[in-house]
């Protein structure tokens, strides 16, 4: 039977370990708190058993600005003394262009398993709307949701994330595939709104211009993937399912 190691055992990973086993893919998921518990900044003979024996490795730990470049650097080279199969990756829309922690360590993380000699797809995604939902969650704390200005933001459901992934994994080596971003692009505004009315939250929201080279590619929409609008789910139907209208968190 296939082997797959899927890495990150966040909501991600775990869609994406969920579908493959539905599948008929014998899984293996790897991170702090799974059933293989492994810090992959820390690598060694821990991280080559785990990896031993997979067939394919499906790469979806969140890379953290301090140590995300390391752990993949500590993966790619296990999967080589392992002869694991094929890599797949999954980065952000924005990757290399936004000057920013998450989406520089993202373009290293690419090129780290571009250049790893191992077969390996990559697919860049635009933000899932369980993580817009939580930063909306981190803003709504103070008395005045503070947003942005200018911003828009394109949320894509996690699990259609994890099902194109675990095509990927199921399939040959494929290289940079075509983005994947939600059904809409729309105002941070109207979405942060869209948030508090579905989690029974009163906010005054107020807009604030912000400065510097990251802020100026997100007013661009350099995060963005209009032309890749493929995602079916929208925010609303995902605040329905998982806040309940009106329903406070």
């Amino acid at each position: 039977m296939t082997v797959i190691l899927v890495t990150g055992g966040g909501p991600l990973g775990g869609l994406v370990a969920e579908r493959l086993r539905a599948d008929g893919y014998e899984v293996r998921v790897l991170g702090r708190r799974a059933r293989c518990a492994v810090d992959l900044r820390e690598g060694g003979t821990a991280l080559d058993a785990a990896v031993a024996g997979a067939d394919t490795v499906v790469h979806c730990a969140s890379p953290p600005r301090d140590g995300g470049e390391e752990a993949a650097a500590h993966l790619v080279a296990a999967a080589r003394r392992g002869g694991a199969g094929p890599l797949v990756l999954v980065s952000a829309v924005g990757a290399g262009r936004l000057p920013l922690g998450r989406y520089e360590t993202g373009r290293a993380v690419e090129r780290l398993v571009e250049e790893s000699g191992l077969g390996w797809s990559v697919l860049r995604a635009t933000r899932t709307h369980d993580l817009l939902a939580a930063a909306f969650r981190r803003l709504a704390r103070p008395p005045v949701m503070l947003l942005p200005a200018g911003v828009r933001e394109q949320p894509v459901e996690a699990a259609e994330v994890a099902g194109r992934l675990a095509e990927l994994a199921a399939g040959a080596p494929a290289g940079q595939v075509p983005d994947m971003g939600g059904p809409e692009v729309r105002g941070l505004e109207s979405l942060a709104r869209a948030y508090l009315g579905a989690t029974a939250r009163r906010r005054p929201v107020l807009n604030v211009p912000l400065a510097g080279r990251a802020y100026q590619g997100f007013r661009e929409g350099e995060h963005l993937a209009p032309r890749r609008a493929v995602g079916k789910r929208t925010f609303e139907e995902y605040l329905a399912a998982h806040c309940g209208t009106g329903r406070r968190e």
